[in-house]
């Protein structure tokens, strides 16, 4: 059997018989690989002989996390335009349920208007980590990341304002969307983030821009808890979130990684 060299941009998908695969994208065709995705962060990268069309295939959501860690207001003009708190010292933390993830063209459904009002999108940089860490030294941090993909913090901003915590208004289902693919090779700290709506852009910012560094927040939230490979880490959302309508469709690009495209109903 063949085992590839080390590569850049990997997806999760489904073929028409259900069954679900890694591989890698090369232009629009995927590299089908029979690694599981402990081999493939391991590098154990199997090729078994297909080629499949990228768009051929049903794109999955890149990774199935035990956990969705979220830092909240790491962009000091989206924590003001939030009510947040601007420059903490130490970031605003929640969890998203596995229950909210969804994968590239998924679609994004609002809750019954009973529940909230004001259903907005947040773009993100998301990192999906490749190896177990507990109270990881932020010089090291970087070297738990597997890859970087794309993250949409979807947020009944209503219930944010009122709640005294974020579960419910950051936990719905649909409400994280994730994708479409994991790109090993980049630097997280220095990318780009553009956020539109319908075609029109309403979220612009880069990762260097954050007031708490990356190499910190993963360290800081290994001592709270512990990592596991394929855990993902969403990283903040620059300003500009606005409220989202059926019939929407959001975009998020990040330069070196691509778009992750859903659509509102």
């Amino acid at each position: 059997m063949q085992v590839l060299q080390k590569t850049q941009t990997i997806v999760r998908y489904q073929q028409h018989n259900g069954k679900i695969y890694y591989g890698i994208v090369e232009d629009d065709e995927i590299l089908q690989l029979s690694s599981d995705f402990i081999e493939v962060v391991n590098n154990e990268l199997k090729y078994d002989g297909s080629r499949v069309k990228y768009s051929d295939v049903k794109i999955l959501e890149p990774v199935v996390p035990s956990k969705v860690v979220n830092f909240g207001w790491t962009y000091v003009e989206h924590a003001k335009e939030t009510g947040g708190m601007a420059n903490l010292k130490e970031p605003f933390l929640f969890l998203k349920p596995t229950s909210s993830v969804i994968p590239d063209q998924g679609e994004i459904i609002l809750p019954s208007s009973e529940l909230t009002k004001q259903v907005e999108m947040e773009g993100e940089v998301a990192l999906v980590i490749g190896k177990r860490g507990k109270n990881i030294k932020e010089e090291e941090a970087l070297d738990y990341v597997f890859g970087c993909t794309i993250f949409n913090d979807v947020t009944a901003r209503d219930l944010t304002k009122t709640d005294p915590q974020f579960t419910r208004g950051k936990g719905f289902d649909t409400f994280g969307p994730l994708g479409p693919s994991i790109v090993k090779g980049v630097d997280p700290t220095n990318l780009r983030i553009v956020t539109t709506l319908n075609g029109k852009v309403v979220q612009e910012g880069n990762t260097n821009q954050m007031s708490l560094s990356i190499p910190f927040l993963i360290s800081w939230i290994s001592q709270v808890m512990t990592l596991e490979p394929g855990d993902v880490l969403a990283t903040g959302s620059p300003s500009g979130s606005c409220p989202m309508k059926s019939g929407d469709i959001v975009v998020v690009e990040v330069e070196q990684i691509g778009k992750l495209c859903n659509f509102v109903k």
